[in-house]
């Protein structure tokens, strides 16, 4: 059988069994911010850092970064890790301010491009290269305009015609080679 306290030792048990639970919250409070503290330094930071051609990209949530110029640009791959194709690409330059099209048979691919040249174009618009198959309400646009065309092919290039630049390549190897479009348009390579 319980025993019956007196309204002061109830009030008096429940003031001890709250300051106990708050100590031990922030106890471990306490310890959840120390452990996330030591896990976050910057030793993991020097590993994941790279210096190619004189500009420096650092790793962070699976993206490479890099600032070039005045503008930060994100990499899902580093210039050390896409294939190197000779071809001959127009520069950033072309792109600035003007409306960027994309004709694109992989979303990764687009989204890489997208997140990059967002920053400098004018807008970007989904498009269909004249006389190719269209699906959809989309606009029709020819090499006069900047259209980036990316499809799957059995052998990986980047080449541009006028202002079109076709990034063919196999399925899993496209967004390297958005990539490597990128740092070719970006003087990095």
């Amino acid at each position: 059988m319980r025993r019956i306290g007196s309204a002061e030792e109830e009030a008096s048990k429940r003031k001890r069994n709250q300051i106990i639970v708050g100590i031990v919250l922030i106890v471990v409070m306490l310890f959840s911010v120390l452990g996330y503290s030591f896990q976050g330094g910057d030793s993991s930071t020097k590993d994941k850092k790279i210096i190619y051609n004189g500009f420096e990209f650092i790793e962070q949530n699976n993206f490479w970064l890099s600032s070039i110029g005045n503008i930060q640009f994100s990499f899902k791959y580093n210039p050390k890790q896409v294939e190197k194709i000779s071809s001959d690409i127009k520069t950033l330059d072309n792109y600035y301010n003007k409306p960027l099209y994309i004709s694109s048979e992989n979303i990764e691919a687009e989204s890489e491009v997208y997140r990059n040249l967002v920053q400098v174009v004018q807008r970007v618009q989904e498009a269909c290269l004249e006389n190719e198959k269209c699906t959809g309400d989309l606009p029709y646009k020819t090499c006069k305009d900047n259209l980036i065309v990316i499809k799957e092919s059995g052998s990986n290039s980047i080449r541009q015609e006028d202002n079109c630049v076709f990034i063919d390549g196999k399925k899993d190897d496209l967004v390297k080679l958005a990539d490597e479009f990128l740092f070719k348009i970006l003087d990095v390579e």
